[in-house]
């Protein structure tokens, strides 16, 4: 029995549909399917009970799942544990679409001052998966934006930035100093694949299912809007904006909740590394 399985198996228990799961571990579903068979066959029981419309857990499932969380955190802890013993320490660290933020640059400044000897390593990921692979065990800790299913997460709120809406700078729309979001309801959003997390899309589409291309990174968002009129939102100020092109433009939405820049980590992780990396953070983005 492999960790990754497991890892794999906690992920299904807890999105209770393999699809679901598929997509929070960055895989396709077929061979997440097969570990899972394979991990019933190796233990002799039935852990889920799959349906059309997703799994539930078995009694066996239920005991599973209570001792693969315990046993990949003891996991974790060890592989920590170890390396810091043998002087390769080693950090993990998850960041979502766009590492240019001033407040990334100076926490890595500020975290290489006070940790010199750590390996800090970065996992820059697309817009699909808001915890950048924290839940699948590929990450220690996330600097992300929310909103976002925080289950057996632990978030804390790092800064708060206000959102606009991105145009051509062609369009009507784009010499306004400020849009609602009422404004943009006959449009054609971007949005993101079927599986992304449904706190994480609804929130980025201003809070109601929409139509239009789907994307994955943020210059896939920018080009939808340059070459299809599509429109969608983004953060403002910072340092949030990105470089837009000529071409573009992004309006101040009145009516749209701010987004939040937070550190994300698992629930219970008590790894000193990841609570230094929180706190000097804190500092650097003026929390």
């Amino acid at each position: 029995m492999e960790l990754r399985t497991l890892r794999y198996f906690v992920a299904v228990a807890e999105e209770l549909h393999f699809g679901r799961a598929a997509t929070r571990l960055h895989m396709s579903q077929p061979p997440l399917s097969r570990a899972i068979r394979q991990l019933e066959a190796e233990l002799g029981a039935v852990l889920l009970a799959r349906s059309p419309t997703g799994v539930t857990l078995t009694p066996a499932g239920t005991v599973l799942l209570d001792e693969a969380r315990a046993l990949l955190g003891r996991a974790d802890r060890l592989r920590v544990r170890v390396s810091a013993a043998a002087g390769v320490a080693t950090l993990t660290v998850g960041i979502l679409g766009d590492g240019t933020d001033p407040g990334v640059s100076r926490l890595a400044a500020a975290y290489r001052r006070s940790h010199p000897g750590i390996d800090v390593r970065v996992r820059d990921t697309d817009l699909t998966d808001p915890t950048c692979g924290l839940r699948a065990g590929l990450v220690d800790v996330v600097l992300t934006r929310a909103p976002f299913d925080e289950t057996a997460l632990t978030v804390r709120v790092l800064r708060t930035d206000p959102v606009g809406v991105v145009l051509r700078a062609d369009d009507p729309l784009a010499r306004r100093d400020r849009l609602r979001l009422s404004e943009l309801g006959d449009r054609s959003w971007f949005r993101f694949p079927d599986g992304t997390d449904p706190v994480w899309q609804s929130y980025w589409n201003g809070g109601r299912p929409r139509e239009g291309p789907v994307v994955r990174a943020v210059q896939e968002c920018l080009q939808a809007v340059l070459w299809n009129g599509t429109v969608g939102l983004a953060p403002l100020g910072h340092g949030a904006r990105h470089d837009l092109p000529a071409e573009l433009a992004v309006v101040p939405l009145t009516d749209m909740a701010p987004s939040r820049v937070v550190a994300v980590w698992n629930e219970g992780d008590g790894n000193p590394l990841i609570r230094s990396f929180v706190d000097i953070a804190a500092a650097a983005y003026g929390r």
